[in-house]
C-alpha cells in the first residue's frame, strides 16, 4: 500500500517571464488590517487528466504561472516598510515558491467522502498557517501542485495584504486561461492606487510584526454543507413571508447573489426587472440563508437570552464608492459589516426579522459609509480582530458569486474547491458557488465540536442543508 503522506518531490522559484513596470503599490486602509491575518488558501481539485502525463504537467504549469506572474506582479514582489511607516508591495519580480508533491497514496474519494472535512486538504497547501506581515521577507504567493492516485490538487497560498477574494480568484481564473493557451486574458487587473482608500495614516507595527488575533490551536470541526437551489427558494419564500412557486422565476445569478463581494450589479438590475417591485423589502437568498444559519448557531451555543451575538459579514467596497473602483481593482477592497442582535432576540423572533437585520446593513453601506468606515480606521490605525472572542460571533466570508469553478487548465472543470488551515477558528464560515452552477451554494462551517453536534442535528437548519 503506497503512503497516504504526502512528499516533497521537488520546490523551486518561479519568476515573471518579463520584468515588471508596474511602480511600487502603497497598501490602503482595506490592506493595512489584513496584515495580521493568514495568508488565503484556496484551491480546486481535479480528477485524473486524460490527456497529458504529470511527467509533463509540472513544466507546464511553471510556464503559466510565470507568464501570469507578469500580468499580476504584486505577487511576484515583496512587501517593504519605508522610513515613515508606509507599508509597499515592491514589484520588483523576486519570484514565488511553486512546489510538486506526491500523495499517491491518497485518492479523490478520500477527500470528498461525507462527514467533516479530511485533515488531509491541510497538507496540500504550504505556508500553512503564515502571518501576512512575514511577506516583507518571503514569497506574496505560493503554488503547491499535489499528485494523487487518481487527480492532482492545484492550491494556492497568497498574502492577504495583497488580496481579497475578488483578486485572488481573479488571479486563480487568469492562471487556467493562460495555461489552457488563451491569447488575451478576459479580467484585466487594475493597479491603480488613487481612491479615498489611500490613506496618509500610518499603522504602527510591534516589534517583529503583528501576529493573529485568535487561537490557531483551538479544536473545532469542519464541514461542508450544501444547500440546493429548491431549497434556497424555499427558503427565501420563507424568509419572505410568501408561499414559495418553483416556477417564480428567480434566476440563478439571484439565488447566489452575495451583494458583498459582487464585482457587477447588473445581476440585480436584472432580477428586479423580472418580478414586480413593491415596497416591501426585499430579502436576498443569500441572506435568508445568513439567518438560518445565525438562528441555528446562536442555537446550537445555547447562549444566554441577553447574551448580545454578533453576525460579521465583508462587503465588497469597488462598486459601492463614488466614483467606482474597477471591478478588477487589485488588492483588498473589502469592509466588515457587524449586525448586532441578543440571543434572545435571534431565537424569539422569526427567521424574516434576522434576515431584514442583515438586508438593512448590507443596504445601507453606501459611498458614505464605506468614507465613514476609512475615517474611523484612520483616527486609530488597526489590524482587523479576527476571531470569535466572545464565543457569539459568526464570521461570514468569501462568496457564492466568485468564479471559483471557472478554473479549466485545459482537462476540464474542478470538481471541488476546498481550503486549507489558514484563518480558521470557532463561528467561520466560508461561503462558496455550487459545482453544477444552477444556484447551489456550499457553507464551509467551522465550529467547537459541541456547537457543530447542535448544528447537525437542528430540524430548522437541516430542513433545507443536505452535508
Amino acid at each position: 500500500m503506497p503512503s497516504s503522506t504526502p512528499t516533497l518531490v521537488s520546490k523551486c522559484t518561479v519568476f515573471p517571464d518579463q520584468k515588471s513596470s508596474v511602480p511600487d503599490l502603497k497598501l490602503s486602509v482595506s490592506d493595512l488590517p489584513m496584515l495580521s491575518c493568514h495568508y488565503i488558501q484556496k484551491g480546486c481539485l481535479f480528477s485524473t487528466l486524460p490527456s497529458i502525463s504529470f511527467h509533463s504537467l509540472i513544466p507546464l504549469l511553471k510556464s503559466a504561472l510565470s507568464r501570469t506572474l507578469s500580468l499580476f506582479p504584486p505577487l511576484a514582489g515583496r512587501l517593504t516598510t519605508d522610513s515613515d511607516g508606509y507599508v509597499y508591495i515592491t514589484c520588483n519580480d523576486a519570484g514565488v515558491d511553486f512546489l510538486h508533491v506526491n500523495a499517491a497514496g491518497i485518492c479523490i474519494l478520500d477527500l470528498l467522502v461525507p462527514g467533516d472535512v479530511p485533515h488531509y486538504f491541510k497538507e496540500f497547501f504550504t505556508f500553512d498557517r503564515k502571518v501576512s506581515y512575514t511577506g516583507h521577507f518571503s514569497p506574496i504567493l505560493a503554488v503547491q501542485v499535489t499528485e494523487l492516485s487518481d487527480g492532482v490538487f492545484i492550491g494556492c497560498s497568497v498574502n492577504h495584504a495583497v488580496t481579497d477574494g475578488t483578486s485572488f480568484w481573479n488571479f486563480f481564473n487568469t492562471f487556467a486561461e493562460v495555461c489552457r493557451g488563451a491569447k488575451n486574458i478576459s479580467k484585466v487587473p487594475d493597479f491603480r492606487r488613487n481612491s479615498i482608500l489611500i490613506s496618509k495614516a500610518v499603522l504602527r507595527m510591534p516589534e517583529g510584526g503583528p501576529q493573529v488575533t485568535f487561537n490557531a490551536d483551538e479544536q473545532f470541526r469542519e464541514r461542508i454543507f450544501s444547500f440546493s437551489r429548491e431549497a434556497i427558494q424555499k427558503l427565501k419564500a420563507r424568509t419572505n413571508n410568501r408561499k414559495w412557486d418553483l416556477n417564480s422565476g428567480v434566476n440563478a445569478a439571484e439565488l447566489m447573489g452575495k451583494q458583498s463581494n459582487d464585482p457587477y450589479e447588473s445581476w440585480r438590475k436584472t432580477a428586479i426587472s423580472k418580478r414586480q417591485v413593491t415596497e416591501t423589502v426585499e430579502i436576498s437568498s443569500f441572506q435568508s440563508l445568513c439567518a438560518l444559519l445565525w438562528r441555528a448557531v446562536t442555537r446550537a451555543r445555547k447562549l444566554p437570552s441577553s447574551k448580545m451575538t454578533t453576525f460579521r459579514m465583508a462587503v465588497n467596497c469597488r462598486h459601492r464608492l463614488e466614483p467606482k473602483l474597477d471591478p478588477y481593482y487589485f488588492g483588498n477592497a473589502i469592509q466588515s459589516i457587524p449586525t448586532f442582535a441578543s440571543a434572545g432576540d435571534v431565537l424569539s423572533r422569526d427567521l424574516h426579522w434576522c434576515a431584514e437585520q442583515l438586508n438593512g446593513n448590507v443596504k445601507a453601506h453606501n459611498d458614505a459609509t464605506v468614507r465613514r468606515f476609512v475615517e474611523d480606521w484612520e483616527s486609530n490605525p488597526r489590524c482587523f480582530p479576527l476571531g470569535n472572542s466572545d464565543g457569539a460571533s459568526i464570521t461570514m466570508g468569501s462568496s457564492p458569486r466568485f468564479p471559483m469553478y471557472d478554473n479549466d487548465f485545459g482537462w476540464g472543470r474542478p470538481l471541488a474547491v476546498r481550503s486549507g488551515w489558514a484563518n480558521k477558528f470557532d463561528g467561520k464560515i466560508s461561503a462558496f458557488p455550487g459545482r453544477d452552477g444552477s444556484g447551489t451554494v456550499d457553507l464551509e462551517v467551522i465550529l467547537a465540536p459541541e456547537t457543530m453536534a447542535g448544528l447537525e442535528s437542528d430540524p430548522e437548519f437541516m430542513l433545507y442543508a443536505s452535508s
